[in-house]
């Protein structure tokens, strides 16, 4: 029996300095689909874990060995479509070498394939939430990693 929900993936990744920054990106021209996190949709049969590595290395370039480990499974509809998703949050560690900032694009035939994507690491805590309200759990990582404007409310 197949699931009724849309299997997807979703990656804080954590590079460690001065202070914890997360990367996230913009699409380059696409204002309008906001600031995210890697995330996307797990193939048939592909575990969770690779699905997240598959998905940070497509849409950032970026290649981590091995996630740190899983946050938790939400369960929410697409912005859009309205359709049902379950997200497993992930959180993986980039290394401390890693670029402030880039741009990739993407490569190979799945929906993203010819977007360029600006990545960059911001600090921690996220000053606005993310689109899709992606920055929800980062509070599980670290309390004080809570995006400031939930504080607030």
């Amino acid at each position: 029996m197949t699931s009724p929900y849309r299997i997807r993936v979703a990656a804080y990744v954590i590079r460690h300095r001065a202070s914890a920054e997360l990367l996230v990106f913009d699409h380059v021209g696409m204002p309008e689909a906001g600031t995210q996190i890697p995330a996307g949709g797990a193939h048939p049969g592909e575990e969770l874990e690779q699905a997240v590595l598959r998905e940070v290395a497509e849409e950032t370039g970026l290649l981590i060995p091995s996630a740190v480990r899983r946050i938790l499974v939400e369960d929410k509809p697409h912005p859009d479509t309205g359709q049902p998703r379950r997200t497993t949050y992930f959180h993986l560690e980039a290394p401390v070498s890693a670029a402030d900032a880039w741009h990739h694009t993407v490569r190979g035939d799945g929906g993203d394939a010819g977007l360029t994507f600006a990545c960059r690491f911001v600090p921690l805590p996220l000053e606005r939430p993310l689109a899709d309200d992606q920055d929800a759990w980062l509070g599980h990582l670290d309390p004080l990693w809570t995006t400031l404007t939930r504080n607030a409310r």
